[in-house]
């Protein structure tokens, strides 16, 4: 049947505005397992910066490794708990952490999902992370050694958090804050997926509202090495460090300048954190110097050194390190004047100790109050809080006083 051509173009007219609404529904939307995907993502808002009261709060969230939501069980719980427990535990607990302390930012060090335990690894990151998403918090992770062992590789799993609605995460680092020295080195050389910093800009309305204060360093501890024939856990490599060392004496010089304008002493550099999932060998050193928090398990590291304990105290501005890997090890020991501290399990699906709750560690930085305004970062304080009625705080310590530094 021949149509006019008036008729012609009123079905072609109604032919494109279905395909339009059909590609408009499809761009909006996108299903990975169960779960909706939008391609349009959130973004936090930038700069990450101190509060306005000059308190700048972390969240560290330490091997969730979550599986696949309500039918995978829960691992070391008292047998009274065992029929009711399962990866929404873990979701509870995260949703109200994140209502009970606000953070400013999340941190996630590894392990986020048991690759094993899933068969989908898209779907099991967007259950693990979803408190973090809805809560609108900005966040960031890095990987473990057992995130890549369902779906994706370790470089897919980054890309995708990278994506993810409120995420800060980078798969390959930024040439922006580092030294010309560091910009010589191709980004992508770099070993692991997952090393980057994040820069935290002073209180709004203060003098330094403008100028980064507070750094965040992430790295990729990696998941498994092969060492002359024996297998071990990963590590972090030269060309991290070397990466590492460049972008903290770019941030240094920046802080040198700012102080010099500011009238501050030039030798005093703007404190940085360092995030990874498993420690280092010195770690085992604490188990015979004062700690605070509990030893209870040994340390699973590497059977290499590759010497970053040596290169956080050579770069001066690092005051405190956390790590996963561990799970009933929640404790802070000082190695050559840097704090190291575990997260502590976090999610029912990683082993732990039955009867000894899941915990999360709160990191605070605090501002100096100047005659008019907030100045630089003053003193950072940590604590922890169990996953119990209460949220129980405990184990409040300070990890780094300016004025006791100088």
């Amino acid at each position: 049947m021949e149509l006019g051509t008036g008729h012609s173009l009123l079905y072609l007219t109604l032919i494109l505005s279905v395909l339009f609404i059909f590609h408009n529904q499809i761009a909006s939307n996108l299903l990975v397992g169960h779960h909706k995907l939008r391609v349009k993502r959130s973004s936090p808002d930038l700069p990450l910066r101190f509060r306005s009261d000059g308190t700048f709060k972390i969240l560290q969230v330490a091997d969730m490794h979550y599986g696949t939501g309500l039918v995978t069980r829960c691992r070391d719980v008292l047998d009274s708990e065992f029929d009711f427990c399962s990866d929404l535990n873990t979701t509870r607990f995260l949703k109200r952490i994140i209502q009970h302390e606000k953070p400013d930012f999340i941190a996630f060090t590894g392990d986020n999902i048991f690759g094993t335990s899933t068969g989908d690894a898209a779907e099991s990151l967007i259950r693990a992370f979803g408190p973090a998403m809805e809560s609108g918090v900005p966040w960031a992770a890095v990987l473990g050694n057992h995130d890549q062992e369902s779906t994706m590789t370790r470089e897919e799993l980054m890309s995708f958090i990278s994506l993810m609605d409120y995420s800060l995460s980078q798969t390959y680092p930024s040439t922006e804050d580092a030294s010309s020295e560091a910009r010589e080195h191709m980004i992508r050389d770099i070993d692991g997926f997952g090393n980057y910093n994040l820069r935290v800009y002073g209180a709004p309305g203060s003098h330094l509202a403008n100028s980064s204060i507070l750094n965040l360093y992430f790295l990729d501890s990696g998941d498994r090495e092969v060492i002359q024939g024996v297998r071990t856990y990963g590590y972090i490599k030269e060309s991290q460090l070397h990466w590492l060392r460049g972008v903290s004496k770019g941030f240094q010089g920046k802080n040198q300048v700012l102080n010099h304008l500011e009238g501050s002493s030039p030798e005093m550099f703007a404190p940085s954190l360092a995030f990874f999932h498993i420690p280092i060998p010195e770690i085992r050193l604490l188990y015979n110097k004062k700690i605070i928090g509990q030893f209870q398990e040994a340390v699973a590291c590497s059977s290499i050194n590759s010497g970053v304990l040596q290169t956080f105290v050579s770069m001066g501005d690092v005051k405190a390190v956390f790590m996963g890997h561990d799970h009933s090890n929640d404790f802070c020991g000082n190695l050559d004047g840097i704090w190291f501290c575990y997260g502590g399990g976090f999610g029912y699906h990683g082993y732990g100790r039955a009867g000894w709750s899941r915990r999360a560690r709160i990191i605070l930085a605090e501002l100096g109050k100047g005659e008019y305004s907030w100045t630089g970062v003053e003193r950072i304080r940590t604590w922890k809080r169990l996953d119990d009625e209460k949220l129980s705080k405990f184990d409040e310590q300070i990890l780094w006083d300016l004025q006791q530094s100088r």
